[in-house]
């Protein structure tokens, strides 16, 4: 994958790649006072045998100036305070300090430093946390090395480099951070969503300062209570006074399924679990009175 291939996400220059190529022999921009100054690079990788590889195809440019090397994420971090590049090459993955901790105290230590992250990781956070960061450029290690020279120049023209295996799940990222401001604001614009008289009521009792317990029983006061039939009434009241689908059975009787669906009735209309729940809301609600 060749940075020319890759999405080039540009906010700072409109310049193309042909602007940030190699000067060549002959061109009159770059001729005698007036050729550039060579573009300061360090190289952050834990990877020696890498390293090594970026260094002999920079130091083949005429036009870049290897001012650095780095190990891990801290050492990146001291050597850019030092040395001030124009652009860094830096790994995710290193020992002390990741790479994209080290993108951030690295553009505190040189604001000016374009930061291009070189990696094997394809993964979605590691491409956003290094935007977040600072980074300019995203490409994976499976770029040619006789091509960095190129995203090196692209990055100091103020382009953004981004593989365009990882561009499509940035603007995934950028569709879905849109929709959900799109949405944000046309909730702002819709109406209250309208409360019931009885959601209005325990709006102003939670206002009062009442917990839990004490709206149930603000109202259950109110409240009217289910209808049972003269039947569940009964067995209400003997399941109030202990007895036993069983005994309840031979009291009224009845068949014990019988009972069970009664009771199981009674729960419903009740909207509760248990028999004890049963009982102590149909004396709360005056269902049933002892003597």
């Amino acid at each position: 994958m060749s940075p020319r291939e890759a999405t080039k996400l540009s906010a700072m220059s409109d310049r193309s790649m042909t602007a940030a190529r190699r000067p060549e022999e002959g061109d009159t921009e770059v001729a005698g006072a007036k050729r550039l100054e060579p573009i300061r690079v360090l190289i952050a990788d834990d990877h020696a045998l890498f390293r090594r590889g970026l260094e002999m195809v920079l130091d083949e440019e005429d036009d870049i100036d290897l001012v650095g090397q780095a190990s891990d994420g801290t050492e990146a971090v001291a050597v850019a305070g030092e040395s001030l590049p124009d652009v860094v090459l830096m790994d995710i993955r290193m020992p002390k300090s990741s790479g994209i901790e080290a993108c951030r105290a690295t553009k505190e230590v040189a604001p000016s430093a374009k930061i291009v992250i070189l990696t094997i990781s394809d993964e979605e956070e590691d491409l956003f946390e290094a935007i977040r960061a600072g980074a300019s450029g995203y490409l994976l290690k499976d770029i040619p090395l006789d091509e960095v020279a190129e995203a090196v120049r692209a990055v100091h023209g103020g382009q953004s480099l981004i593989n365009p295996s990882m561009a499509g799940k940035l603007l995934t990222e950028f569709a879905t951070l849109a929709k959900r401001d799109t949405e944000e604001e046309e909730a702002q614009h819709v109406a209250p969503p309208k409360l019931t008289d009885r959601e209005m009521e325990v709006l102003k009792l939670v206002a009062r300062g009442m917990n839990n317990r004490d709206i149930e029983e603000e109202e259950a006061q109110h409240v009217a209570p289910p209808k049972l039939t003269d039947r569940e009434m009964e067995v209400l009241k003997l399941v109030a006074r202990g007895m036993n689908n069983r005994d309840i059975a031979k009291e009224l009787f009845i068949s014990e399924n019988t009972v069970k669906n009664h009771v199981r009735n009674i729960l419903e209309k009740l909207q509760i679990h248990s028999r004890m729940e049963a009982v102590m809301i149909a004396v709360r609600q005056k269902l049933i009175e002892f003597s």
